[in-house]
């Protein structure tokens, strides 16, 4: 048990690792754009073109990596991360910022989808769904601790710096995952065609447009999370750092949420956080008139937007595990994949909608696909139902 707790701290970090590197972007753009002498706008593109380069390379490196062993292919992984982070940290040209960021999005989601193979191999099936939602915590205590110490960083220095510490953090997760990971974990062969049959089932595909609905109704408003708070309500940059904190806490809370929803009703009672999540979104120009019920808003948007992570994977998990063994990598890779997707879509839509409507405006792309969440989780729980009487009339 100790072993396994020693493991489970040590997949965290990574995901910690991934979340400061991808997250932290968000919240410097600002600082990034005058450094490299562009627009906010132009930066903000940064987020959509990093997920896009996400979620294109994670299923293809996911493929090819599939007959080769896990550990291995997880360090060689980590090796190349730390170099496209490091040659973020040293790049004083928009252009090849966006390469180094290429790169880095580039091994990113299989890293991710490697640690998530891993935990469900290590933990205890009881505790499975728990170790999940606490990867997806490391990404959280990142937007708590990474992204707002790395905006703090980069008022009082350069956002260069904030990159840098990334690097000595990818160092030391590198070196010890190198010593605390199995070194083999169960493998079914199989080749390119017998992984892609997943897709074409209906549990699954209808799982994955669940995700880059939900990721984009998220970043159809927090890709500008920063003005959205300092333009739109009106904080300073003093406070900037304190309320990005709050936002972190909220989403570490959520993902806890997360892990209970899982364990207990999980994907059955996600519309009724969908519901939730539409009525604040076309509550959100309202509420942008007081800091006190902006920011309120935006906690509430937090906590409920996080929750499906966790019995999504599960489920994916679950279904490849009991039909498709041979693609249980591609399986944990899906949530990564379209949620990233999400993300571009999402950062693309709040981009459009800036420029057209402005801040108070962004509430309304992300209502549009938060209704679009809501009715596909009805579907696919009903698809899953009626999967589950096929199965017992069998």
């Amino acid at each position: 048990m100790n072993k396994y707790r020693w493991q489970a701290s040590a997949l965290v970090l990574v995901a910690f690792m991934l979340g400061c590197n991808e997250f932290m972007v968000v919240g410097v753009i600002s600082d990034i754009a005058s450094s490299l002498r562009v627009t906010v706008a132009t930066a903000g593109y940064l987020v959509t073109i990093f997920a896009i380069v996400y979620a294109i390379s994670t299923p293809l490196i996911t493929i090819f990596t599939n007959r080769f062993n896990r550990y291995k292919t997880l360090m060689v992984l980590l090796v190349l991360f730390l170099i496209g982070n490091t040659w973020s940290g040293f790049t004083t040209s928009y252009w090849l910022f966006l390469i180094s960021r290429m790169v880095t999005a580039a091994v990113a989601g299989s890293i991710e989808s490697l640690i998530i193979l891993f935990a469900n191999d290590i933990a205890p099936r009881n505790k499975r769904a728990m170790l999940i939602s606490w990867l997806a915590v490391g990404f959280s205590i990142a937007s708590v601790v990474g992204v707002p110490i790395g905006s703090a960083i980069s008022t009082a220095t350069s956002w260069h710096v904030a990159f840098h510490l990334i690097s000595i953090l990818s160092l030391v997760t590198c070196i010890v995952m190198a010593f605390i990971l199995p070194r083999k974990i169960p493998q079914t062969p199989g080749g390119i065609k017998d992984q892609l049959v997943l897709l074409t089932d209906k549990r699954i595909y209808l799982g994955s447009i669940l995700i880059l609905f939900s990721a984009a109704a998220l970043y159809a408003y927090y890709t500008y999370i920063r003005p959205l708070l300092t333009n739109g309500l009106g904080f300073g940059t003093t406070a900037l750092n304190w309320l990005l904190f709050a936002l972190g806490i909220m989403s570490i809370l959520g993902n806890r949420l997360s892990g209970s929803v899982a364990e207990k009703s999980g994907l059955k009672s996600m519309p009724k956080f969908y519901i939730a999540d539409i009525i604040l979104l076309l509550l959100m120009p309202m509420a942008m008139g007081n800091k006190v019920t902006g920011f309120g808003l935006f906690l509430m948007l937090t906590l409920i937007i996080s929750v499906v992570n966790s019995p999504i994977q599960i489920h994916f998990l679950d279904v490849a595990e009991a039909d498709y063994p041979q693609a249980t990598l591609l399986a944990s890779s899906l949530n990564a994949i379209f949620f990233n997707i999400g993300i571009s879509v999402g950062s693309a839509t709040a981009s459009v909608v800036l420029v057209r409507g402005g801040l108070l405006s962004l509430g309304y792309g992300a209502t549009v696909f938060a209704i679009l969440s809501l009715v596909t989780a009805i579907i696919l729980n009903r698809v899953i139902a009626s999967h589950k009487s096929e199965q017992v009339e069998n």
